[in-house]
């Protein structure tokens, strides 16, 4: 196909709208299943170069959860515990650690699941039964893979009463060395950021703390390609192969980083005992579950514990999280890795970043205060990368 007309573009006033190769020839994708609009393929392109990306440079499984032209999550095939399942709602899935893919896709959702209702999914590798699985009760607006299992396929087109965006992927394909846009009329045109991000470019470690062991490097990596399909400026929090908290399209440096964090402590709260152990009704959907829990760990403990809204979800009122019982569980937690697709400009990111754990750090450098961000980092024994790599994507 060299054509794909759409119904719209980003909005329905924005009609024509179609997709094209400017040379004129063949789409390197078919649609197998559903009508995917303009935002749709928007995310599956991005998408699908951050996984294709991530299987490239650690030689797993990658999965990726977009809204809106940005991940809400990325994880790659990292096998789940007892504990992970119950947290990603994934304990009734069989043998899913059989699957490095569906692991990878449960992490991916599992990252922030209040930003990935109604995301679209981007799978590395060909689509198996179990990876189906883990996405039929997920309220999704479509999937990319280079392929599917019959099987899988069949489970996947059954979604959305039978609309599910299904889109497969040419694996071959490779972009031309050169991008264009058009921006009200006037073309713009780079070349591709096709910054290469790996081992290589976690050499330069500029603290006193020297310490950068094999699983922060995956990490550190898994936020890094993360970030690289990330609307700027963006920080993303990492641990265990998966994103948990991405900062994405904020004007200020702090602000991504605070927004993110707070994402990350959100992440790692859910595996908190009063969470774990919240007496949800039978028959509670999957959106107000997650809303209950991200009001009950994120501040807004009230909305779901007041008088005559607890009894809407809970079988009995749960005992709130204090202050110190979330400081106490974060400070638990030590071992997290941070990207950032820039320089901090001031030493308040790394405050910031190691209240969540933040053990690991790779960042540009080239600010005139880099000494001053140095400086916090040795304070508080954080291990820091810079790469020389800025990362802006819009």
């Amino acid at each position: 196909m060299k054509e794909l007309k759409l119904k719209y573009g980003c909005n329905p006033n924005q009609n024509p709208a179609a997709l094209s190769m400017p040379d004129g020839g063949e789409l390197p994708f078919e649609v197998l299943n559903g009508n995917p609009g303009y935002i749709n393929f928007l995310d599956a392109m991005n998408s699908w170069q951050l996984v294709r990306e991530l299987k490239s440079a650690l030689g797993l499984p990658a999965a990726a959860s977009f809204k809106h032209v940005s991940p809400a999550g990325a994880a790659v095939g990292v096998a789940l515990s007892d504990v992970m399942k119950k947290k990603l709602f994934v304990e009734q899935i069989e043998n899913i650690n059989d699957s490095p893919l569906a692991c990878a896709y449960a992490r991916a959702r599992g990252a922030d699941r209040m930003s990935s209702f109604g995301d679209f999914i981007a799978l590395s590798d060909k689509c198996d039964i179990t990876t189906a699985r883990v996405i039929k009760p997920e309220v999704s607006d479509g999937v990319i893979a280079p392929d599917y299992d019959p099987e899988a396929l069949e489970l996947l087109k059954t979604k959305k009463g039978g609309k599910y965006c299904v889109i497969k992927m040419d694996p071959d394909y490779s972009a031309p060395e050169t991008e264009t846009k058009e921006v009200f009329g006037i073309a713009f045109t780079q070349k591709r950021n096709d910054a290469v991000l790996d081992e290589s470019t976690l050499q330069n470690v500029v603290t006193v703390n020297k310490y950068l062991p094999d699983n922060a490097r995956r990490d550190l990596i898994v936020a890094m390609i993360t970030l690289k399909y990330t609307q700027s400026n963006s920080v993303c929090y990492a641990v265990d192969g998966q994103a948990i908290g991405v900062g994405a399209g904020q004007q200020s440096r702090i602000h991504c980083t605070r927004l993110a964090g707070d994402k990350a402590d959100n992440w790692l709260m859910r595996e908190h005992e009063k969470v774990l152990s919240l007496p949800f009704k039978e028959g509670i959907g999957r959106p107000d579950r997650d809303n209950c829990i991200d009001c009950y760990i994120g501040g807004h403990a009230e909305d779901v514990l007041a008088e005559g809204e607890w009894q809407r979800f809970f079988t009995e009122k749960p005992e709130a999280l204090t202050a110190d019982d979330k400081r106490a569980f974060l400070d638990s937690r030590a071992g997290v890795a941070l990207a950032s697709d820039a320089f901090f400009p001031f030493s308040d990111n790394i405050t910031r970043a190691a209240r969540s754990g933040v053990k690991y750090i790779v960042q540009a450098g080239g600010s005139k205060r880099d000494q001053e961000v140095i400086d916090e980092c040795d304070r508080l024994g954080i291990t820091m990368v810079m790469n020389g790599i800025r990362l802006f994507h819009h």
